[in-house]
């Protein structure tokens, strides 16, 4: 599955969101996504599976449980997405910085 593809769910990125902010345990995660998005906890788990498969999260053992955390490694295919659009924002903002730059000079009055 292409990373835009697995990105490209609500559930995923709102999934993604939570890891990102630390570690959780798939209960925790299932509680969340079932309250917010009114699915069950085996769509849950499928979703959880399709991040970690795609490169996304990592998953950890810890006795019976497991913990999610994001896998920035998954992320490299978006960064150089990106990365191939960004030469075109950069000259974009420092033309803007430049604009903002000249707005903050006196203006001659004659």
């Amino acid at each position: 599955m292409q990373a835009f593809d697995v990105l490209s769910d609500p559930v995923r990125r709102r999934t993604l969101e939570l890891i990102a902010q630390r570690e959780h345990a798939s209960g925790e995660i299932v509680t969340v996504i079932e309250a917010e998005f009114g699915i069950s906890q085996s769509a849950v788990s499928q979703h959880l599976r399709v991040l970690r498969d795609a490169g996304f999260a990592h998953v950890r053992r810890e006795g019976a449980k497991r913990c999610y955390s994001i896998d920035p490694l998954g992320f490299e295919d978006v960064q150089a997405w990106l990365d191939q659009l960004r030469c075109y924002w950069s000259s974009k903002m420092e033309a803007l910085a430049t604009e903002v730059e000249r707005g903050k000079l006196p203006r001659k009055t004659t």
